[in-house]
């Protein structure tokens, strides 16, 4: 903290978007939470936080080329006291999971009410997580299932797919490491997510947490 403030950055790639969520802070909750600075580059935010002394950092998910999730798994790993609200301007629910898995402690769309943010920071910074009811939802769903041989009955390309899925890549990004099209990959999408019994890519993600597939994938 500083000068009992809860110390802010932001990372998104829209310059102007961080200045009116810094100045939205300041005049709402400006005794409660102090921007020390922002970045609009990923791979400056791990940076950025330990240069800050950041207690929350706000990271867009859709960060080129290194992307929000990957953004949200660095700094975590370099500063797990840190606590994150990912942001996201699609409703991608698989994306949000991905963000949650990955170190993020809460999740937020930027179709939201901006008054509606300063609540979430401050559950974030009380070390609450804060998760949207369709999000927990689709989660709880997916965690309910047994699945027994279900990794099994997959072939390589499938559990590929699976492990990209999961890291909540977008259909175009999936497409280029599988060597396919983008039409194509949206069809082994659809296949796949019928094959594990998932309604979205969400409950796809949340299986492949509970299999250990990111595990295995982090490890290679």
């Amino acid at each position: 903290m500083r000068g009992g403030r809860y110390v802010v950055v932001i990372v998104d790639d829209h310059a102007l978007f961080s200045q009116g969520l810094a100045l939205l802070l300041e005049s709402r909750a400006g005794d409660t939470f102090v921007v020390a600075g922002s970045t609009t580059a990923g791979e400056e935010a791990v940076a950025l936080v330990g240069r800050e002394a950041a207690d929350i950092a706000i990271i867009d998910l859709a960060l080129p080329p290194l992307g929000g999730v990957e953004t949200i798994r660095r700094v975590t790993a370099a500063y797990p006291a840190t606590r994150i609200l990912a942001l996201s301007g699609t409703e991608d629910l698989g994306l949000a999971a991905a963000a949650l898995r990955a170190g993020a402690a809460g999740f937020l769309g930027k179709s939201a009410d901006p008054d509606v943010l300063v609540a979430p920071l401050l559950t974030i910074s009380a070390g609450v997580r804060v998760v949207r009811t369709d999000l927990l939802d689709a989660l709880l769903s997916a965690g309910d299932r047994t699945g027994d041989g279900l990794v099994e009955r997959l072939g390589s390309r499938e559990l590929q797919l699976w492990s990209l899925l999961a890291r909540g890549l977008e259909t175009s990004e999936i497409a280029k490491p599988m060597l396919v099209s983008e039409r194509t990959a949206k069809r082994m999408i659809a296949s796949l997510l019928h094959k594990l019994g998932a309604a979205n890519r969400i409950e796809a993600a949340a299986l492949a947490g509970r299999y250990g597939l990111l595990d295995a994938d982090d490890a290679r």
